[in-house]
């Protein structure tokens, strides 16, 4: 079975020239859903992760399953005031304006494992300030891993050029 059979494209969403990858129509298939929760678990395996980082939204759907799977812990990454309590945040740039993500100040301890996850990578911006923001609260991120990697936008080739391990179930090349 291939992941990316099981991801719909649909063509100018949400807005003309991009090609929307929906991974619901991945989410309603059982045996689908499993490989890609054991395809991003499996090669953290012997890493000792202790917590999984989920990327609002679509990063809590495959995060919190490949915590499960690692024995690990959860800890979402969310947009700026959407956690109650203490946090902490980053802002990073977008193509147009800024962005920030936050997660709760004492929901990883400095030195912990942390391995960040996401349905897909695109221009990485997300992920380098959730990198960011980890690291700066003492994380020691293990790697990175995405359902979808869409390479001709550069995300992955950023993170694995400042040294940090990536892994993605399939790529969109060229579309």
């Amino acid at each position: 079975m291939s992941l990316k059979s099981l991801i719909r494209t649909i063509p100018d969403y949400p807005k003309p020239g991009v090609q929307f990858r929906d991974i619901t129509s991945l989410l309603e298939n059982a045996k689908g859903l499993r490989l890609a929760v054991e395809g991003l678990a499996e090669p953290f395996r012997g890493d000792r992760v202790e917590k999984v980082a989920g990327i609002e939204a679509r990063g809590f759907l495959f995060g919190v399953s490949t915590a499960i799977s690692l024995d690990a812990g959860f800890v979402p990454i969310r947009k700026a005031g959407k956690l109650p309590g203490a946090t902490i945040g980053r802002e990073y740039q977008l193509e147009y304006g800024s962005d920030r993500v936050e997660v709760h100040a004492n929901a990883i301890a400095a030195g912990e494992r942390v391995l960040i996850v996401d349905d897909l990578i695109a221009t990485g911006g997300t992920v380098v300030a959730t990198i960011e923001l980890l690291e700066g609260i003492g994380a020691e991120i293990v790697g990175c891993a995405f359902v979808i990697d869409l390479p001709d936008l550069g995300g992955s080739q950023r993170i694995e050029t400042d040294g940090r391990r990536v892994v993605s179930l399939c790529s969109f090349e060229g579309e």
